[in-house]
């Protein structure tokens, strides 16, 4: 076809869309009509011819022609760019016709031009990769995630209507799906399959590749996009939360959700647990297990906080163990940078060469450290003076060095500079105050006031800290500077490290000090020679000479000291059954001054060992028992024989091995053993033995046997374990009465021991399952005929007193004997 005939169709297209036939096939006259346009069309196409009616010779155009839209003198109204509807879907023009004056006489009328869509924008995903989960066994078809896409075209038209499908599944266990998604929704489910099928222990993710198409899907020239979608399979429930990251001083309405547990099953009651007290704990939980932060939290007070999930069941029963939940306060940028101190000083040398190091400034910023919050720069905003030349300083953009820029510093042009740096990071800056200070060049070597200090006598014990010499040197450099501050160092003498020299920051005077215990016996005389130096190095052409050195004698007297041992504590170990007289061990001590020296125990509170007074040995004077003391210790005395006498101490310690010298017995008192008579079925009585030698690392093996052979018709004896044996009865019929079983236990041990127990076991009536033991006669108890004869004795004696009372009664007469009887009987019956 054509391009007039393409032409010509599209004006027949607009022809027909906006309805026109008055007059012509593409003409008329003016009034409000409506013509619908195809985006993206050749431009310079005219729309319609409009007529105009006497005195109307000329049209005008207005509205949102967008420079679009033309109309000529004559009317035909057309439009010299493409349209876009997605730039504007809906042009609102005004048409109104004008006399030859340029007076309107007919409008202005409304011309509406509606652009249509075609399909010139391709759908596009929101994002080129998503992430998701679903647990193991989900209900098929709920969906779990949704990816979504959009499409500038008209969703009103196929243009805009998207598709989604999945491509591709990876792993595609047995050629089987197991995820779907809503064609139309985007919305990402599993199938009956992949509720069925999905393991996590198999595999944990799945990868998807879902496609997007506009046209619905049904055109294959519509456009189309892809996204990846990650798919972690997730197994427990009540699991951990991921780290949460809360960003700091949020200023969003609190409580904010921040993450969640949740329990396999609903009902659960949840509930928070500090980790460590706060003084504020700023986390909240509801019963669906959300966990809140409740008010906004401050990096720079705490950066992270641990606390507890639990989940109870209505009973305030843990159901599982609590989940620790991690919560990383994530920093803002909302300190700026803080100075190091009001005013930073440092010091440089006059003619020091360029580039030369003057120091590192670092300033100090309260975000979190290695992140760009506290990345900071440093620049140099001033210098004054500006003399001899400004720029004279370089700060290191990131580091902070100071450096020497343009030239050596002369202190007679300024003894001082001020410079102000500014410190930035990406949000603040802070102004900071530096000085640096001119000293004078090192070209003056420290002088002694003299060379010679003497000599000096100081007693061996002198104390440590203590000050023996005061020296003295002087430098003409600038006082209180590197060049003029004086170290002194001993560089003869003193190999030993005995003296330090402490220099005064003021005076630069030399404290000679006691560093060490001095020592008579290794060092009486010693020539000390002391350097005096400056920190800062000299000049070129300058070096020390002897004016920097001094000297003096120390000579050291000698104190009397007592005996030292050769170790604090001297120790030993012996068999507890060697023979008395055996050497157990020995302990050596000398004395500083070379005088004998005597031994002596201390402590032997069991009198079992003695030592030897001139070698030190020690020997047993005693059988030793390991069951007494397993560690014997004793204090050893050494004294000096001759001079003051003086002692030291050492101790001895004798650990003593065990040998088997302890027959077996039993644990405890075994006297309440008992069985109920009659026994109506075998029975059997648990003991246990022990032993008072040493227990091995497995503990006791004893065996156990009856103490006589005539006792195996009716009684036997079987081992538990190690240490506990049971007693039994091989038959029924034993008699109301107290059997002694002899029981013989052996240790095995080397050489093996054997002890024979006696077991008492009582046969008794039993009361409530405890054992009724009749009392016997004991001592001052009459026995039953002697109690029925003192009863007898007492009703014979009462007998004759009655008789008594009543022939006195009878004397006085019948009228009074009742109420004598009366009163006479009646205290008897109380």
């Amino acid at each position: 076809m054509t391009p007039a005939c393409l032409h010509s169709l599209c004006l027949l297209v607009l022809y027909l869309t906006a309805g026109n036939g008055q007059d012509g096939k593409f003409s008329g006259p003016l009034k409000p009509m409506t013509f619908s346009i195809y985006e993206g069309q050749e431009p310079s196409q005219v729309i319609f011819q409009f007529k105009a009616n006497p005195p109307a010779v000329t049209f005008e155009l207005s509205g949102e022609t967008d420079g679009i839209f033309k109309i000529e003198p004559e009317g035909r109204l057309y439009y010299i760019t493409a349209l876009d509807r997605e730039t504007r879907a809906t042009h609102n023009l005004q048409i109104a016709a004008l006399d030859a004056q340029g007076a309107t006489v007919e409008g202005p009328v409304p011309i509406i031009i509606e652009v249509k869509d075609i399909n010139d924008n391709r759908p596009m995903f929101s994002q080129a990769k998503y992430e998701g989960s679903v647990r193991q066994n989900s209900r098929p078809g709920k969906p779990f995630m949704y990816v979504n896409a959009t499409d500038l075209d008209d969703p009103a038209t196929p243009n805009g209507q998207l598709f989604y499908q999945i491509v591709i599944q990876l792993p595609k266990i047995n050629d089987v799906m197991y995820f779907q998604i809503n064609n139309k929704t985007g919305a990402i489910s599993l199938t009956q399959q992949g509720a069925q099928e999905l393991d996590p222990v198999k595999n944990p993710s799945y990868n998807l590749v879902v496609s997007v198409k506009d046209m619905g899907g049904e055109n294959e020239n519509s456009f189309s996009d892809t996204a990846s979608v990650d798919i972690l399979v997730k197994e427990n429930i009540w699991k951990a939360p991921e780290s949460v990251e809360i960003i700091e001083n949020s200023t969003d309405p609190h409580p904010v959700k921040i993450t969640q547990v949740q329990w396999n099953d609903p009902g659960a009651h949840y509930s928070l647990a500090e980790k460590e007290k706060l003084p504020r704990f700023p986390f909240s939980i509801d019963q669906e297990g959300d966990i809140y932060v409740t008010q906004p939290l401050d990096r720079e007070e705490k950066d992270s906080y641990v606390f507890y999930a639990a989940a109870k069941d209505e009973y305030g029963k843990p159901l599982s163990y609590p989940l620790q939940i991690h919560v990383k306060v994530k920093d803002i940028n909302d300190n700026p940078p803080s100075c190091p101190s009001p005013v930073t000083a440092f010091e440089v040398q006059e003619n020091e060469a360029l580039g030369s190091s003057i120091g590192i400034f670092t300033a100090h910023d309260m975000d979190e450290a290695n992140t760009i919050n506290s990345i900071l720069k440093y620049k140099i905003v001033e210098q004054t003076p500006q003399f001899p030349m400004d720029g004279l300083f370089l700060i290191e953009e990131y580091e902070g060095k100071v450096q020497l820029a343009r030239q050596s510093l002369k202190k007679q042009d300024a003894p001082q500079y001020n410079l102000t740096v500014e410190v930035s990071d990406k949000d603040f800056r802070t102004l900071c105050a530096v000085q640096i200070n001119i000293i004078d060049i090192n070209d003056q070597i420290p002088i002694f006031e003299k060379s010679d200090y003497g000599n000096l006598t100081l007693p061996e014990d002198t104390a440590i800290g203590s000050i023996i010499l005061t020296i003295q040197a002087t430098d003409a450099d600038e006082p209180f500077t590197g060049s003029s501050k004086i170290l002194y160092r001993i560089v003869q003498g003193d190999g030993e490290g005995r003296l330090g020299i402490d220099t005064d920051p003021h005076t630069n005077a030399g404290y000679v000090t006691v560093k060490k215990p001095l020592d008579f016996e290794t060092a009486a005389i010693s020539k000390i020679v002391v350097h005096a130096e400056n920190p800062e190095p000299l000049v070129p052409g300058v070096l020390y000479n002897s004016s920097s050195f001094a000297s003096f004698f120390l000579f050291v007297t000698d104190v009397n000291e007592v005996p030292v041992f050769s170790q604090p504590v001297f120790q030993a170990e012996v068999s507890e059954d060697v023979a008395v007289g055996t050497k157990v061990g020995n302990v050596m001590a000398e004395d500083p001054e070379g005088l004998d020296i005597r031994y002596s125990l201390r402590g032997d509170t069991q009198g079992w060992l003695k030592i030897d007074p001139i070698t030190g040995e020690i020997f047993s004077v005693a059988p030793l028992d390991r069951e007494t003391e397993s560690v014997y210790r004793v204090q050893v005395v050494a004294t000096e024989v001759g001079g003051s006498s003086l002692s030291s101490t050492s101790f001895f310690h004798l650990a003593l091995k065990d040998v088997n010298d302890n027959p077996p017995r039993l644990a405890k008192d075994y006297t309440g053993l008992f069985f109920c008579y009659p026994l109506s079925a075998p029975g059997s009585l648990v003991f246990e033995a022990t032993d008072d030698d040493q227990q091995t690392f497995r503990g006791f093996h004893f065996t156990f046997a009856l103490g006589s052979e005539s006792l195996q018709k009716d009684w036997e004896v079987s081992k538990i374990n190690g240490t506990f044996a049971k007693l039994s009865t091989k038959h029924t019929s034993f008699e109301e009465r107290v059997y002694n079983i002899p029981i013989r236990i052996s240790d095995g041990g080397r050489p093996p021991l054997e002890g024979t127990v006696n077991l008492p076991v009582t046969f008794c009536t039993c009361v409530e399952g405890s054992c009724f033991r009749p009392t016997g006669r004991q001592d001052g108890i009459p026995t039953v005929g002697m109690a029925v004869g003192i009863l007898l004795t007492t009703f014979l004696f009462i007998g004759i007193i009655l008789a008594v009372v009543f022939i006195r009664i009878k004397k006085k007469g019948k009228t009074n004997v009742e109420n004598t009887q009366a009163s006479e009987v009646k205290p008897l019956r109380s």
